[in-house]
Parts: C-alpha cells; structure tokens; sequence
C-alpha cells in the first residue's frame, strides 16, 4: 500500500479534521501525529524518533497500512514523500499565521513545554521529548519557536517552498473551513452527505497540560513522604 495522499501542513492547521475527512473519503488509513504517541504499537514512535535523529527505515515500511498522512511529523517531510510517492497528490492546510501561533502555542508547544523533567527518565516519555524536539521545536523551528517573528518565518517559508516545488495538478492550498467541495474536486472524490468533519481536540490539550502540571509535583510529594517514613522510623527507634 502506497500514500495516495500527502498532507504538508503544520499541525493545528485543522489536521485532525482532515484525517477524519480522508478516511471518510475511502482512504484508509490517514496517519496523524496521534497514531505516533496515542497507541499501544511503540514501532510508530520507534521510527520518528530514528527519522529525527537522520535515520530513514524506509517510507514504505513507516507507512504501512496507511493511504494518507497529515499533521506533525509527516508533514515536515512533505518532500521527501512527494518523490517516494510520485502519483500522491500534496494537500498544504493553512490558516491565518496569527490564529495558528496562538493554537499552537496553547496545545502542542505548550504539553512539551510542560513535560517534568523526572518523566524524562521513563522510555516512552523521553522518546516523545526527543522526537518532537528533532523533528518539530529543534529541527524546524530551530529552537526558536518562542520568538514570534522567527517562528512566522519559518511558517510562511515553508507555505512558499511547497508551493513552488509542485504544480497546480498535484497540489490543493486548504483551508478545513472551506469544507468538501475543493477537497473533493482535487481528488475526484464525490462529495459525501453530512458536513465536513470538524473535530477540535483543544480541550483535550488543555487536560493534558493540566496533568503534566500536577505531574511536577509528584518528586515533592514522594521525597516529603519519604522524609516523614525517614523521621517516623527514626523515632520509633528511640
């Protein structure tokens, strides 16, 4: 099985309504960042994290079982599948830089941002921590994300480079508001019945940071109960 669709968006740019859109459209299945840290399968995330660190295990090998692919981490090698995969057509989603920032920013920068140190001595964790910062904070943004108009270069940088390297035919400029009808033209998809797919998971970031929060204060509440077991054993002995 071979990608017959490639997504160059950055994530937040509504790509998990285009994953949900593309697998509604037949193809199955559309690869996304959550298939790399959301499942029980660790060889997802055992790839990108070699990819990351300039390791290629082969696109056909990442991909398969899949037709499609969006969002963080794919996207960013959005060249390198646009000549694995030559018949693929390239979908760029975008959105205004400002309200991207803002998202981006608020979700996936920030649950990184807020990762304890301590749970980086845990495998799967410090995987994550590693990937996304090779791939996405380090590798495209050169750990300059935090500087607004350095990270609105590299955005729209990467908006021209995929313009200009394919034509019209194979690419499709998306914005996931303007719904089905672009989408399905580009592809010679009938357009479905029902609305276009628009599934928001900010709150779910949201939670996460939240616990990554609480989760800096677990060494504090181990070494205070470790301390008090400490004192109480001590004093038992007197």
């Amino acid at each position: 099985m071979t990608l017959k669709v490639i997504g160059a968006g950055f994530g937040r740019t509504g790509t998990l309504s285009m994953k949900a859109a593309l697998e509604r459209l037949g193809y199955e299945k559309c690869h996304h960042m959550v298939e790399v840290l959301m499942t029980d399968d660790p060889t997802q995330l055992d790839y990108w994290d070699a990819i990351g660190q300039g390791e290629r295990p082969g696109w056909d090998k990442v991909f398969e079982g899949y037709q499609a692919s969006v969002d963080f981490p794919s996207s960013l090698y959005w060249k390198e599948l646009a000549e694995a995969y030559p018949e693929a057509k390239v979908v760029l989603t975008v959105r205004s830089f400002e309200s991207w920032y803002k998202s981006a920013t608020g979700t996936i920068y920030a649950v990184g941002k807020k990762q304890p140190a301590w749970t980086r001595l845990i495998p799967k964790p410090r995987k994550i921590d590693r990937m996304t910062k090779n791939v996405i904070w380090n590798g495209k943004f050169d750990g300059k994300f935090e500087d607004k108009a350095h990270a609105e270069k590299v955005w729209n940088a990467h908006i021209e480079e995929v313009k200009a390297a394919l034509p019209p035919e194979r690419l499709l400029v998306f914005e996931v508001k303007d719904g089905w009808e672009p989408l399905c033209t580009f592809l010679g998809k009938p357009i479905p019945d029902g609305p276009f797919p628009r599934v928001n998971d900010a709150e779910q970031f949201h939670k996460m940071i939240k616990g990554m929060t609480r989760l800096a204060y677990v060494p504090w509440i181990v070494g205070a109960v470790l301390v008090a077991a400490a004192i109480a054993a001590y004093m038992a002995f007197q």
